[in-house]
This record gives structure tokens, C-alpha cells and sequence, in this order.
């Protein structure tokens, strides 16, 4: 659903972009071919040195390690299966964009000197999964391979009726071994049928073979580190959290303070004043009731605009969009808004995005001078919701400024977001946000 709301201006407000086209399915498949080749060729070669290298220094350490000779030459084993699988880190990198961990190895801790700091990979659990790897590899990459050579032998069938000709002698041909008859022709229709049988199946058997080889690759060279890299990720998705809610708390504290008590305080005196005054002086008793009334309906209103900072009943009851709408009608600058997003929203999104749209708009308004703002809420992929506001004001804005845009970051990341701040001095302002779908 997309939804086009302007707040302060009439007409037509943005040009419907057309659908974008799609690659081409047959360059997409030659791209996958080329990658997936490019990937399984060398995949023998270095798996056989990977094999031969680490395996050569590991038995040997192995079998001194009962007079410590061995346990040098173990770590330098150890470290040359590192060396092997840096360099598979990076064939799967090239091969479809898998990201390289960050720091798969602790290092050896300052006060470490020479043979601790020699035998450190010893200590280490992903130098003795990349040795295993050299293992592993050594049989994936050797079935790989070779189904790839294969493949691409009977894929060269194709042009047997090129070059057959220029064979000497008469060979028993293909068509002759399988019964079809010993004529040149029945051969060339034969090795032509298995060249077009290899050419249609090719790609597949190539994904096969990269998947029997990368797969395991992926699980040992990077799984621990990406599984330390995501716990990290959500220790610090919490803390933000955690942090995020701490300063909506403590501002919500102050407001409470600073507005609402100090009416209700004024409130109880006016009262008070009323009560005796209703003897003495019913008209100025009258009077001071007025204000105490409209002192009751300024605390309601303030009230209503705090306790809307914690959850808006307008997006607890009818969601998002209208709850966006609202936002972009009480806005003080006119405001464009475009929202398509078919997926349901876990409440901590839908939130995160409500009062990042929220507090961005009321930047604007208060710093910007900007002249117009637009906001973007757009589904991705059907994984997150990408986030973006932007106005034509002076810039400048920068989250050591102020706790406003480092609120809003905590906010983001309290749910697995991503936050960006694009404000050069001069202007135009335009913050971003990716987050999650669920």
C-alpha cells in the first residue's frame, strides 16, 4: 500500500516511480556460471596444498610433540591452516559477498613472550577448525572439482562434429559402444545429445558443486566468529535499549516535573484561594475557579502530549499509517509522506519508527529553518523497513550537538536498526534508518 499525505500544500505532491525492470534471467544465470566456475576451478589446487602443507606439519609435530620439539612446529602448522583459510575467506567473499569476520583469532595477550607467544595458536579452537577444514576441503574440493571438469569435458561434445572429421583412422565412437549404430552420423547425434544435456544441466550441477564445497567452508572458517559477531551485535542491541529507555525515562521524569506537577501544585493553591474567597467574595471566587479550570485543562492537554511520547494510542489502536498521518498533519512545515509497508510490524518497530518520524519532524521545526520536509517509509525485501527524512533547512546537525539525534540512534539500535545522519553545513538534512521487520 503507498499512501501520499502533504500537510500545508494541494495537487500532486510525487511522481509515482515506474517499476523497476528486472535483470535479465539469462545474464543473472552467465554471471552465477562465470562466479560459481571461477570459484570450483582452483578449489583442487589449493585444497591439495592446504591438504598436503598443514597435514605434513601437523603429523609431524604430533610425533615430537613428547620431547616439546613438536609443539613449535604444531602451532606452525596450525598457523598455516590459518594462512589456507584466509585465503578461502576470501574466495567465498568473491563468490557471493559473504563478509569476512572481524578478528576470528584472539590474540596472544602483551605480557605473552617467546614460547607462550609461540604456542599460542595451540589455544586457539578456529586454528584447529581451519585444520580440519584442510581435511575437509581436501574431499569437497576434489569431488568439486572434478564434476566440474566433467561437466565442462561434455559440454565440449558440442562441437565433435567440428573436429571429428580430422581424426585418423576410424575410432569405435560413443554411438557404437552404446549400441546406436556405428555411423559417423549416429556419433556426432550422440556426443551432440550428451553436449546439450551437459549445457542445460550445468549450472545446476555447478551450484551443487559450490554448495558441497562452500557450505562446509563457510561453517568452519567463519561460523564461530559469526556467532560471536551476533552475540556481540545483541549485547549491544540491548545496552541500547536499555539506554534508549533510561533517557525516555528520565525526560519523561523532568517533564512530569517541570509541567504537569508545577500546574497541579497551582491547581491545589487556587482551589485552596477559591474556598475562602467564596464567603468573603463570590465574584473574584468565581474568577479564580475559571483559572483553576483552565489550569486543569492545560494540565490534561499537557498530559496527553507526554504520555503520547510513550505509546501513542492512535498507533496502539489503528496502526502506523494513520498514526504517521497524524504526525505529518500537526507538523508546523509542510511535510510529503510516502509509506509502503505491506508486512506486519512487531509493536517495537512500529514504534521505534513512529518516534523516530516523530522527534526528526520536531527537529526540523525547531532548528532547521526548513522550508518543507519529506518522509520515507518503504519495505525492503521483505526483511526491513528503511526509514529515511530529509528537509531543505541550513544542516549542520550533528549528535554531539544535542541528546535529540543520539536518542534517536539509541532507539534505532534498541531494535536492531541501523541510524545515519546526512547534515552538511548549508543543508539539505536527511536522516535514515533501517530496521528489522520483526
Amino acid at each position: 500500500m503507498t499512501i501520499y499525505a502533504v500537510h500545508g500544500e494541494t495537487g500532486p505532491v510525487l511522481d509515482v516511480p515506474p517499476p523497476a525492470k528486472s535483470p535479465s534471467t539469462v545474464a543473472g544465470l552467465r554471471r552465477r556460471v562465470a562466479a560459481d566456475t571461477a570459484y570450483l576451478l582452483p578449489a583442487f589446487p589449493l585444497a591439495l596444498a592446504a591438504f598436503l602443507v598443514v597435514i605434513t606439519l601437523l603429523l609431524v609435530g604430533a610425533s615430537l610433540a613428547v620431547v616439546w620439539v613438536g609443539l613449535p612446529v604444531l602451532a606452525f602448522g596450525l598457523q598455516a591452516a590459518g594462512g589456507f583459510a584466509g585465503v578461502e575467506r576470501l574466495r567465498l567473499k568473491k563468490l557471493d559477498g559473504t563478509p569476512i569476520p572481524v578478528h576470528p583469532y584472539r590474540e596472544a595477550p602483551e605480557e605473552a613472550q617467546g614460547l607462550r607467544r609461540m604456542l599460542w595458536p595451540l589455544r586457539q579452537p578456529q586454528y584447529w577448525l581451519d585444520a580440519l577444514w584442510t581435511v575437509i576441503g581436501f574431499v569437497t574440493g576434489t569431488i568439486a572439482w572434478c564434476l566440474t571438469v566433467v561437466w565442462y569435458a561434455m559440454v565440449a561434445a558440442l562441437t565433435y562434429a567440428l573436429w571429428v572429421w580430422f581424426l585418423p583412422g576410424r575410432n569405435q565412437g560413443l554411438a557404437e559402444l552404446i549400441g546406436l549404430g556405428s555411423s559417423r552420423l549416429a556419433d556426432i547425434l550422440v556426443n551432440t545429445g550428451v553436449g546439450a544435456f551437459a549445457l542445460v544441466t550445468l549450472p545446476a550441477i555447478l551450484r551443487a558443486a559450490t554448495w558441497l564445497h562452500s557450505g562446509p567452508a563457510k561453517l568452519l572458517l567463519n561460523g564461530r566468529a559469526s556467532l560471536r559477531q551476533e552475540i556481540d551485535t545483541e549485547r549491544a542491541t540491548r545496552l541500547a535499549h536499555q539506554d534508549a529507555e533510561a533517557t525516555a525515562l528520565r525526560r519523561f521524569e523532568r517533564d512530569i516535573h517541570d509541567g504537569p506537577q508545577q500546574r497541579l501544585v497551582r491547581l491545589s493553591m487556587d482551589l485552596g484561594r477559591a474556598k475562602k474567597q467564596l464567603a468573603e467574595d463570590p465574584e473574584r471566587a468565581a474568577a479564580t475557579i475559571d483559572s483553576a479550570l483552565q489550569q486543569a485543562r492545560d494540565t490534561v492537554d499537557e498530559l496527553r502530549s507526554l504520555t503520547r511520547g510513550i505509546a501513542p494510542p492512535l498507533l496502539v489502536d489503528r496502526g502506523l499509517r494513520v498514526a504517521l498521518d497524524e504526525v505529518v498533519n500537526r507538523a508546523p512545515v509542510p511535510v510529503t509522506l510516502q509509506f509502503e509497508v505491506d508486512s506486519p510490524l512487531s509493536p517495537a518497530v512500529e514504534t521505534a519508527i513512529y518516534f523516530t518520524v516523530s522527534e526528526a519532524l520536531t527537529n526540523v521545526a525547531k532548528h532547521s529553518l526548513a522550508h518543507r520536509a519529506e518522509v520515507s517509509v518503504v519495505e525492503r525485501d521483505g526483511v526491513r523497513v528503511d526509514v529515511s527524512i530529509g528537509d531543505d533547512g541550513m544542516g549542520g546537525a550533528h549528535e554531539a550537538k544535542g541528546s535529540g539525534l543520539r536518542g534517536l540512534r539509541s532507539r534505532v539500535e534498541g531494535v536492531g536498526g541501523i541510524f545515519d545522519v546526512d547534515s552538511p553545513s548549508g543543508g539539505p538534512t536527511n536522516l535514515t534508518a533501517s530496521l528489522p521487520l520483526l
